[in-house]
């Protein structure tokens, strides 16, 4: 079975009728979604780009597996963990999705490091292609054969997405702003509405979203294991 930072375990539950907020981070997720009176079903999320709202009816389960940044898995592995989950309790899925990313961690490519790279501090596409021994352009090919958004997108999500970490204390918006490599205070904040919906300032207002914003993800991935989203 693959190492548990290969993807991390989460439950939500219902209570009612719900709206949940769903914030960009790098991830799929395979969703084996349990509604009242409805067969199991289970589905592979895809890459958000911005802020949405999700929709769940009153008593709806979801035991969820986040996916480490920019991986996937197939058809076939859906479908094993379908058939798993009508059969009744249990977690097939975590050893199937496990088994899955151990082989596929066994032949690791150029996109999987540049991930990696480019949420990373001070990244930038020619600095992580360099480290790769690859030109720019052949970085972005490579990308665009995995079906993967373009380098840039990973960078800038993996900068907001640090720079969101750091609002859970009393540090200036313009010192988080510096340290995480936005022009200014006014740049940080415009990143901040492109991707999550909302200022800096609203984050730490909200403290919902901003565990949202701040949960293992693009540039915070651990091996935390994730109770609810």
């Amino acid at each position: 079975m693959a190492d548990a930072a290969d993807f991390l375990a989460w439950r939500h539950v219902a209570a009612g009728t719900e709206r949940a907020p769903v914030l960009p981070d790098g991830c799929r997720d395979v969703l084996v979604l349990h509604v009242p009176g409805a067969a199991p079903r289970v589905l592979l999320t895809g890459l958000d780009l911005g802020p949405r709202i999700a929709v769940l009816a009153a008593g709806t389960r979801i035991d969820g597996y986040r996916l480490r940044p920019g991986a996937a898995v197939g058809p076939a592995e859906l479908e094993a963990i379908a058939r798993d989950a009508v059969l009744g309790p249990g977690d097939g899925a975590a050893d199937i999705l496990g088994n899955a990313l151990a082989a596929r961690a066994a032949r690791p490519d150029d996109v999987d490091a540049a991930i990696r790279l480019l949420a990373g501090p001070d990244a930038t596409l020619a600095s992580v292609a360099g480290s790769l021994g690859l030109s720019p352009r052949s970085l972005q090919r490579r990308f665009r054969e995995r079906g993967l958004p373009p380098p840039d997108l990973w960078r800038l999500l993996g900068r907001v997405r640090r720079a969101a970490g750091r609002l859970d204390g009393e540090m200036p918006l313009a010192g988080i702003a510096g340290d995480c490599g936005f022009a200014d205070q006014a740049h940080m904040t415009r990143e901040f509405r492109r991707w999550f919906g909302a200022s800096p300032e609203r984050l730490r207002r909200h403290r919902a979203l901003l565990e949202l914003a701040r949960q293992p993800a693009l540039g915070n991935w651990t091996g935390e294991q994730i109770s609810t989203r």
